[in-house]
């Protein structure tokens, strides 16, 4: 009997709870028992396991989060960790690990499997980042909960002739506010991979302004930084285990540097962890089941070290090697899209 472990890691996402519950359902008709290990990488180091079964995922499609927990542990951070995971996949008899997560937990899973551990990917993150597939579940739920912000900002906005700032999640790659901000037509969108301009931004809004157009929504990556600026914002110089700083700010210093600009009101709303909670949409209900079924037939194939991708509208599989090579960035002909409309 096949026993495959399956794992959350990094920040939860609308969808996670699709791909276990495709896993344990798939892998039952391949004859497999499916452990679940808590917290994410910190569960096989710690030996928290618990078993899956057909009644463990009843109900949990529509449910926001992650059933195991999750965090943002990385084993590698010392090698005591690497071996009490590696006794614990003996102890509890896990013949191979669906690892569900982003940059940095597939980027231990893809070390794990160099080191000969059976592991297949699945990649996941609201931030549309991972290489080699085309979206990641948990982005539309994202983008449309941005979007459906937007269009309740632009009442007010107009309302009270302000211009209002909304930060979004992005750390180094802005597929967020480009999408929701076109979706939700803002009139600036502001994102890590160009560093912005202030004057060329006070142009934009001005021309807006002397148009009749008393309002504007701007919308700005959290990662996004204005030209000269070596880093973007944080909230706090404290990392975590890979190294990430919690980033946020960047709506407060456009507002301070707008209003100076502009002589009028600027407002921010920071969504937050707003983005990444709540139930899935329809379709990153589908694209997540289809990922945990395509993960659990790899593991039958013995297809490890790769990861499951969507490219065009096929669910396939790729070197994890390659998914953790480098960051998918915002293809810039559909952010040349939003900028048709600054200063309109």
């Amino acid at each position: 009997m096949t026993t495959v472990g399956v794992l959350t890691g990094g920040g939860d996402c609308p969808g996670l709870n699709a791909v276990i519950r495709a896993v344990v359902r798939t892998g039952a008709k391949h004859g497999f028992d499916t452990i679940g290990i808590r917290d994410g990488w910190l569960g096989l180091v710690a030996g928290n396991v618990e078993p899956l079964t057909d009644y463990s995922v009843t109900g949990i499609l529509p449910k926001g989060g992650t059933i195991l927990g999750t965090s943002r542990t990385n084993p590698f951070k010392n090698e005591a960790d690497v071996q009490r995971l590696s006794d614990n996949i003996r102890k509890f008899g896990i013949d191979a690990i669906v690892a569900i997560g982003g940059e940095d937990t597939l980027g231990v899973a893809n070390k794990l499997s160099k080191m000969g551990i059976p592991v297949v990917g699945v990649p996941k993150t609201i931030d549309n980042d991972v290489a080699a597939t085309d979206y990641t579940f948990g982005f539309d739920t994202a983008v449309s909960i941005v979007t459906e912000a937007i269009d309740r900002l632009h009442t007010t906005a107009e309302s009270h002739h302000r211009i209002m700032v909304v930060e979004v999640m992005g750390r180094h790659a802005g597929w967020i506010a480009t999408v929701a901000g076109i979706a939700g037509g803002a009139d600036e969108i502001l994102i890590p991979e160009i560093p912005f301009d202030l004057d060329e931004v006070t142009r934009h809004l001005k021309a807006r302004y002397e148009r009749g157009k008393q309002f504007s929504i701007v919308v700005v990556a959290e990662g996004a930084q204005p030209k000269g600026m070596k880093e973007a914002i944080a909230q706090s110089a404290r990392t975590d285990e890979f190294g990430h700083v919690t980033l946020g700010g960047v709506g407060n210093y456009l507002r301070d540097e707008l209003e100076k600009r502009l002589d009028t009101e600027v407002r921010v709303t920071v969504l937050g962890h707003v983005q990444r909670g709540g139930s899935p949409t329809a379709h990153d209900r589908v694209l997540a089941t289809r990922f945990g079924v395509a993960a659990a037939d790899l593991i039958k194939e013995k297809e490890f070290g790769k990861m499951v991708a969507l490219q065009g509208n096929d669910i396939v599989a790729v070197p994890l090697e390659e998914a953790v090579a480098n960051l998918k960035t915002v293809d810039m002909d559909l952010y040349g899209i939003a900028s048709i409309f600054y200063g309109g």
